[in-house]
């Protein structure tokens, strides 16, 4: 049987254009090559398995070539380069700082530099994993890193720029090492499937790409594991199940059921993943992730940002179509607390269920929750018993609770059919997808307006009391079509109503005018009526210093600080 050779090893890239994800640092050391312009020392960075190593031996293998081509590719024919590929060549040493990290072994590395390339010009030292060097292996490499023989060129690689002295970094030309995208690492993978014969779906070379992250040799030994366990035809499922990889239907699922306010769903589906051994943190994890996928996919500018296959980019697509923009934001915010906390949290599953709950009723009406501590459930009309019978015999029948206000239009509204006696004007609007849709304007008069304004203020009494006797005070006034004045007393007051009354505003658009606008108009009021509205510690000492001069001079001489 024909020996097998790991992929990482069979398919290493020979020349700078067969590297993959690094084209710009590949065409600088080729220019650098043409042009003569060579240093003695460089610095390779940057994380792992993306062409460190590789580039410094196709660097070395090229400089010293006896025939390069007119693209500054290595012939590959010549002396130099056909020991170089069978591995004794004596112009290039590697040298392997994570186990050769002593004073004594940099020594024996400077005095072999003493000796002059037997073929080609340049003698190279490609010195892998350098930051594993010990601080007084760094010293006394720094005397001949700065002053080499004009025949010598040091090549240093390392994972941990950070760990490196200075003076070691003042020495090199620095080339940073970007990670290599998922669509490159896919490319490249679907080459090498092609050449092995092994037939691949492409979302599951998406996995296998993500899983990699970012790392060229990662992606090649995930490769050989997934034909190993697959044979010649990899399938998606069997990837996710030999990576034991979080398949996106159940995040695609768990949407569904959070959209349509279904928490026990959420929980049933939450439980199942529990049960396949995923660790609970990397569920929430791929659950913000995946939110963020679906809002890539609001605007085509974004859906480059997405990296998937084409089949789950598809299913991003319809699921987004279905998700407004607020509702996403929403979902982002609490799913990314819920990561924050999970770490100390003494009950991180029970604070998981209570994310997916929070998700489950973003947008709902407060009926549709579930009831508060001390509140009674409700009872379904022609359904009785013992102990309601019992409650109703002791206990008089308490009032009906007013139905909270709707947070927005409904389709069904939106779409029910006009009656002859309506006389609403229609307006045409965008909805978030870019469709048009219709919007009904409703007239309305003062009277009904002040019907609902109270109506409102009613239904938060016992929530907001302050809130609502504020809103009761007064009457509104309606000053145009779609405008309403409320008289306030302060700035303090004008922010006060801000910030609590989106509800308010919500409930007049939905049962007056989808376009009605509210401002609070600050009126003037006597000075007896201000001792009765300082609202702030400051609005207090504001209104006593303006009556008494001696108590401002005090506070000034004193330097006190009252905010």
């Amino acid at each position: 049987m024909e020996q097998f050779v790991v992929s990482a090893i069979k398919y290493r890239p020979l020349s700078f254009a067969s590297v993959v994800g690094q084209s710009t640092i590949g065409a600088t050391l080729k220019n650098a090559i043409q042009r003569g312009h060579l240093s003695h020392a460089y610095l390779f960075c940057g994380p792992r398995g993306v062409g460190k190593t590789t580039c410094a031996r196709i660097f070395a293998k090229t400089i010293n070539c006896l025939n390069p081509g007119s693209d500054m590719e290595s012939c590959g024919e010549c002396e130099s380069c056909r020991s170089f590929s069978e591995g004794r060549s004596y112009c290039i040493h590697e040298l392997d700082a994570a186990s050769n990290n002593s004073v004594d072994d940099i020594r024996t590395l400077v005095e072999q530099v003493r000796v002059p390339p037997q073929i080609g010009k340049y003698s190279v030292y490609i010195i892998d994993e350098v930051h594993m060097l010990s601080s007084a292996a760094f010293n006394a490499f720094l005397k001949t890193l700065e002053e080499p023989p004009s025949y010598a060129i040091f090549i240093l690689a390392t994972t941990e720029k950070h760990k490196i002295i200075p003076t070691i970094l003042s020495r090199c030309q620095i080339y940073d090492f970007n990670r290599i995208t998922v669509n490159d690492i896919v490319s490249h993978l679907k080459d090498i499937a092609q050449k092995e014969g092994v037939t691949c779906e492409p979302d599951a070379l998406n996995i296998i790409a993500r899983k990699a992250d970012g790392a060229m040799r990662d992606a090649l030994s995930i490769f050989d594991r997934v034909v190993s366990f697959c044979g010649n035809n990899v399938k998606y499922s069997a990837v996710i199940d030999d990576l034991n990889v979080l398949d996106y239907e159940y995040y695609f699922r768990l949407t569904d059921a959070i959209r349509t306010h279904n928490y026990v769903e959420a929980y049933m589906i939450f439980d199942e993943i529990l049960k396949k051994g995923f660790d609970a943190q990397h569920f929430v994890s791929g659950l913000n992730s995946h939110f963020r996928d679906i809002l890539m996919c609001k605007d085509v500018r974004t859906l480059s940002l997405l990296e998937v296959g084409e089949v789950i980019a598809e299913r991003y697509r319809q699921q987004a179509a279905e998700c407004p923009v607020d509702f996403m934001l929403e979902a982002m915010n609490i799913t990314n607390k819920c990561e924050t906390e999970y770490k100390s949290s003494g009950n991180p599953r029970l604070l998981i269920e209570l994310t997916l709950l929070n998700l489950s009723y973003i947008g709902t009406e407060k009926k549709n929750s579930p009831p508060e501590y001390g509140e009674q459930p409700a009872v379904k009309p022609g359904i009785k018993t013992e102990s309601a019978a019992v409650q109703k015999k002791t206990e008089p029948e308490p009032a009906p609770i007013p139905e909270a206000p709707k947070s927005a239009i409904s389709l069904k509204d939106m779409l029910k059919p006009k009656t002859e006696t309506e006389t609403k004007p229609e307006t045409e609007t965008k909805t978030e997808d870019g469709l048009a849709e219709t919007v009904e304007e409703k007239a309305f008069t003062e009277e009904k307006l002040v019907q609902e304004w109270k109506a409102y203020a009613e239904t938060i009494k016992a929530r907001q009391p302050r809130l609502s006797s504020r809103l009761l005070e007064y009457s509104p006034k309606l000053v145009s079509e779609k405008l309403v004045h409320y008289p306030i007393i302060s700035e303090q007051h004008r922010e006060l109503m801000e910030k609590h009354t989106m509800d308010l505003i919500r409930h007049l658009k939905d049962t007056l005018n989808s376009s009605i606008t509210v401002e609070w108009v600050v009126r003037e009021v006597s000075s007896e009526e201000v001792k009765t509205r300082l609202y702030t510690q400051k609005d207090k000492i504001d209104y006593i210093t303006s009556a008494n001069g001696a108590i401002d001079k005090i506070i000034k001489d004193l330097e006190l600080d009252y905010r």
